[in-house]
This record gives structure tokens, C-alpha cells and sequence, in this order.
């Protein structure tokens, strides 16, 4: 693990991008962790099939928090269809850590992408193998 990358992740932990509600959301799912009590919502809004604007909110460890504000950075002016196929690889790309080996930091970093599918296919619930 490069000190880039966890200074990155906890700069995005501290300050949050994107962090709050959105008045008017198209769409808002929220997820949480039973295991570690860790909570992810999220809000967009979308328009014309491109997401606008996206707001997250929640509670819970700096790898779910910063996980979130990153992946809410990567969406927002993407088409639908694209946010669709951000796999559970490319998120994991985008927080630069190795989290493979942890399945508890795993299941943290994976649920802004969990509550981000199930938004988007307006689902109740997304399986962890649905994030591939």
C-alpha cells in the first residue's frame, strides 16, 4: 500500500465529496452492513439517462465513507449504462488499497457500489457476486 493511496482514502474519509441529500432525487436506495453497522445512502438525480447529480450520506468506517465519496466522484455525469457496469475490480482500482484478502473490509469498501446498483436497477437488494 503506497502512502498516496491511504492518504488519498483518508482525505476522502475526512472530507467527503458529494456527502449529503438531494432534494428531488430521481432516484435513492440505502444499504447497510449488519455485520459492522456501516451505512451507505444514495441519491441521484438523473436526467436525459445521465446521472446530474449524486449525493451520499451515511455513517461508518473510513473505508465504506471514503469508498462512497470516490465512487460518487466517478459517476456523476456518466450515462446510466455506464454507471451500470462499474465493477466491484474497478472500484477497488479507484481506492488503491488491498482489500482482497479482508472480507470484512471488503464487504466496507463494496457497499457504496452495492447501494449504487441496487439504486440504479431499482432493486431491493444487490448480491455481493452481482458486483463482479
Amino acid at each position: 500500500m503506497t502512502d498516496f493511496y491511504t492518504e488519498n482514502l483518508l482525505d476522502h474519509a475526512k472530507h467527503p465529496h458529494n456527502f449529503g441529500t438531494l432534494e428531488g432525487a430521481t432516484y435513492s436506495h440505502e444499504e447497510h452492513n449488519p455485520l459492522c453497522g456501516d451505512r451507505v445512502r444514495m441519491d441521484l438525480l438523473i436526467e436525459d439517462g445521465i446521472i446530474r447529480d449524486v449525493r451520499f450520506s451515511g455513517r461508518g468506517c473510513a473505508i465504506s465513507q471514503a469508498s462512497a465519496s470516490m465512487l460518487t466522484d466517478e459517476v456523476l455525469g456518466k450515462s446510466v449504462e455506464e454507471a451500470k457496469t462499474i465493477s466491484k475490480d474497478d472500484l477497488l482500482e479507484l481506492i488503491g488499497i488491498p482489500l482482497s484478502k479482508n472480507p470484512v473490509r471488503l464487504k466496507c469498501a463494496l457497499l457504496s457500489l452495492k447501494t449504487l446498483k441496487a439504486g440504479l436497477y431499482g432493486v431491493g437488494q444487490v448480491e455481493d457476486e452481482d458486483l463482479e
